[in-house]
């Protein structure tokens, strides 16, 4: 059976259309974010770990 990713945006995700999708693939434990304005372009496939050091450092650049 393949994980089929099941993308959503946060709902703090209102900014004029830039905006970024995840999807988590529990059984794998990867998260993966793409730009939301392309979603059959490339996207990012990070660990849970990498995707929480992502996430602190957009906190700080704000």
């Amino acid at each position: 059976m393949t994980d089929s990713p099941r993308w959503y945006r946060s709902s703090y995700s209102n900014n004029g259309g830039n905006c970024v999708e995840i999807a988590t693939l529990g059984a794998r434990g990867v998260v993966l974010v793409r730009d939301s304005k392309n979603p059959g372009g490339p996207h990012l496939s990070l660990s849970r770990e990498g995707f929480g050091g992502l996430v602190e450092l957009a906190r700080h650049q704000s």
